[in-house]
Parts: structure tokens; C-alpha cells; sequence
């Protein structure tokens, strides 16, 4: 049964992010309060987390506040002053390439910021926490689709490293403090309002432009993509659905990743198809009328050659599925990126 929704509170830390600000928006759409929490750091174009944070507060159930989640004290004071009755995280420092370079800012946002979120959860004994992981925590796995149930203990990058760790501290807190938490792994989420970082905004831009796309592994990848308004429709479908601490083992469905000691949960969100890379490029050249310009390269340091969701148990959660098509999907990215760059 779906939560009152007028009578829920629901803090969105990442809230000028790609994914905050879809989420949040289509809470605020249905009724909920949100508050926004967000560092705005300049990983990419602040102005775009600006414009992003502007639109929700066009609508009175929106309060953005701007702080770093490793910043402990301003965000418990926050979060007991707001006093939220759920609370959905996803504001991290992302990008796997990005971590190659810049390892600290994982440690201290991945793994002390989600601490800090988690501290603060606890102290409020908060109806639900939601927390955002990754596909990338499935690091050298080979078996196809991934499956919330399978081993984990290889990851490739220290951006999935300390998402993995975010995974074992929060299993920790729902079984210390019976704190119900779900854990979702996202699967290359792509649309409008995207991140400049991301390959499918880059590879727009360039075709448009009409200079080189860099093209890993000589095309030879295959994604899970997800199109950013069925994956923000999960998580809100989710919420609904806290896990609550089992019986016992007999309580656990085959497909479920139900801890058997605390109410915890590990939850796929992706489209549920291995998407070549060359099919992904060939949707964003019919998207934006031309043909891209191919610089095939060798596999990056890091990187995997496919992703793949199994998402049995999003549907038998919450009886969704994510379901839009690549071609569909791009030609929105294209539309929102041709009249936000009026190009």
C-alpha cells in the first residue's frame, strides 16, 4: 500500500543531481514534501545543479539546503530539524574514471558522507532509508545478468570499492538498530538533465558538433542502459516497500537479497537488456540527424566489457518493470539537450 503521501516527508540528499532532481520532482508531483540537501561541488557544471534546484523550488513543498554530507554536524542539524520520515541517498561522488585520479573525494564522500547520512538515519529512527549503489560492485563477475545475490567481492575501481563498503555498513546498521534500508544498484542511467561527464552526453554533443567520439574496446561493450524516469519511478515505488527483518532463512524467496538477520535489502534497477554500445551510439547519430565520428580505442583501466540487470525482484516487489527503449529514451536526451544549449 502506498504511503499518504502528503503526510511524507522525504529527504533527498543529491538533490541538484541528475537523479535527485528527477526523484524529487516526481515526489513533489505526487504530493510529498521534499527537502534537498546537496554540496553543489564542481565536479561538473555547477550551474546545471543550480538550474536544477530552481526548477523544484518553482513548487512550495521544495527546501534546498547546500551542504557536504562529510560536513556531520549541519547535516544532523538538518535532518533533526527537518525530521524526515524517509530518507533516499544518493549524493556521492560518481564517475569510475574520475576516481583514477581523484581518490580521496570517494573516501571522504562515498564512505564518511554515507556514514554520516546513516548516523543521522539512526538518531531519527527514520521509517525508511534508501540508499544509491552501483552496477560496478559487481566488478569481475562474468556471469550475466548480474543478480542481486551474487558474490561481490571483486571490484575493479575504488569508486565501486567504496559503494560495496557503503553496502556493508549500512547491512550493519539495519541489523544493529533495525534500521530498514534498501540498497539499489543502478545500471547506466541516461535522459535529460544528465551528467556532462556521462558517455551518452558526451557522444551527443560531439555528433552535433561533429568532432571524434572515443569508442572503449573497439565498440565491443554491451550496457544495461536505464532511461532516468523509469529508474526514479522505482525508487519511489520502493519506498513503499522497507524491508522488514525476516523469520528466518525460510522467509527468503530464491531472488530475494533480504539479509536473514536485519531489515535490509539489495535491489537491481536497470532495463533488464544487454544493449550493444554500437546500437546505444546508432540511437543517439537517428536522435541527432547525423552520423558520429568513431575513434576506437582499447579497453579503459577500470572498466567492464557488460552490464546487465536482473530485475525479478524490482517486478516482484513493486510490480514495475523499467521499459523504455534506447531510440525513445535518446531522442528525449537529444530534444532536453538541443533547447538547453539552443544548438
Amino acid at each position: 500500500m502506498l504511503y499518504a503521501q502528503a503526510m511524507t516527508r522525504v529527504l533527498i540528499t543529491g538533490s541538484a543531481g541528475f537523479i535527485g532532481y528527477h526523484l524529487a520532482q516526481l515526489l513533489l508531483d505526487a504530493g510529498f514534501a521534499v527537502v534537498g540537501y546537496d554540496g553543489l561541488t564542481e565536479y561538473y557544471d555547477v550551474r546545471l545543479k543550480q538550474r536544477r534546484h530552481q526548477m523544484l523550488l518553482q513548487n512550495s513543498g521544495f527546501s534546498a539546503h547546500v551542504g557536504m554530507l562529510e560536513d556531520h554536524e549541519r547535516l544532523r542539524a538538518l535532518i533533526l530539524d527537518e525530521r524526515p520520515d524517509v530518507i533516499v541517498h544518493l549524493a556521492a561522488q560518481a564517475g569510475v574514471r574520475y576516481s583514477l585520479e581523484h581518490p580521496r573525494a570517494y573516501i571522504d564522500a562515498n564512505v564518511t558522507g554515507t556514514f554520516n547520512v546513516m548516523e543521522c538515519a539512526h538518531e531519527l529512527d527514520v521509517r525508511h532509508l534508501l540508499m544509491a549503489s552501483t552496477s560496478s560492485v559487481y566488478g569481475a563477475n562474468t556471469q550475466l545478468p548480474f543478480r542481486e545475490v551474487d558474490r561481490c567481492d571483486h571490484p575493479l575501481t575504488l569508486y565501486a570499492a567504496t559503494k560495496k563498503a557503503a553496502e556493508e555498513m549500512a547491512h550493519s546498521y539495519a541489523h544493529l538498530w533495525n534500521l530498514p534500508t534498501t540498497m539499489f544498484r543502478f545500471f547506466t542511467v541516461y535522459g535529460p538533465w544528465g551528467r556532462p561527464d556521462m558517455a551518452f552526453f558526451k557522444f551527443t554533443r560531439s555528433v552535433i558538433e561533429g568532432s571524434p567520439i572515443d569508442v572503449y574496446n573497439n565498440g565491443e561493450m554491451y550496457r544495461d542502459f536505464t532511461y532516468v524516469a523509469d529508474l526514479v519511478r522505482a525508487i519511489r515505488l520502493l519506498i513503499d516497500v522497507a524491508p522488514q527483518r525476516p523469520d528466518g532463512p525460510e522467509s527468503i524467496a530464491r531472488h530475494d537479497s533480504l539479509s536473514p538477520v536485519a531489515p535490509f535489502r539489495v535491489v537491481n534497477i536497470g532495463n533488464g537488456g544487454k544493449v550493444p554500445l554500437m546500437d546505444f551510439i546508432a540511437a543517439i547519430e537517428e536522435a541527432c540527424g547525423r552520423k558520429a565520428v568513431k575513434n576506437f580505442m582499447p579497453m579503459q583501466k577500470g572498466d567492464v566489457p557488460a552490464t546487465w540487470a536482473d530485475t525479478t525482484l524490482l517486478q516482484e516487489l513493486t510490480g514495475y518493470r523499467p521499459q523504455t527503449g534506447i531510440r525513445e529514451g535518446m531522442r528525449q536526451f537529444v530534444a532536453w539537450y538541443r533547447d538547453y544549449y539552443q544548438v
